[in-house]
């Protein structure tokens, strides 16, 4: 059975950074590309960032790319996502996925086969 933990949320002020990290268990993570997604309330989840799984490329929302890294160790089992100068704009409950053609970044929620629960990041102003 997959599963799929994120931690590293929290609440932090402006220009602040955080790490998030997403451990994935009944799985083999080299087997997938993976990706962050977050969703603010009341609004729709949105794609953050993507990264395939030999870590050869990476892709970006507009609103993150500069600031956010993903990452990842396949001998871990973990994805990480490096955040810098944190804007309140990114508040969001911040989601890791796993998508299984291994080379595609996608942008689609609907593209993603595996979610963790989700880890909370607040920003305040």
């Amino acid at each position: 059975q997959v599963h799929m933990v994120e931690s590293g949320g929290g609440l932090v002020q402006a220009g602040d950074s955080l790490r998030l990290s997403c451990v994935l268990s009944g799985r083999t993570l080299s087997k997938y590309a993976a990706g962050w997604f977050r969703q603010a309330p009341g609004k729709e989840r949105e794609f953050v960032a993507a990264i395939t799984w030999t870590s050869g490329n990476t892709n970006y929302a507009a609103s993150v790319e500069g600031r956010f890294t993903i990452s990842r160790n396949n001998a871990k089992n973990t994805v990480y996502l490096q955040m810098h100068s944190l804007k309140p704009e990114d508040t969001a409950v911040y989601f890791c996925a796993l998508e299984p053609t291994r080379l595609r970044l996608s942008r689609k929620v609907g593209d993603y086969d595996y979610w963790g629960q989700g880890t909370h990041v607040t920003v305040s102003s």
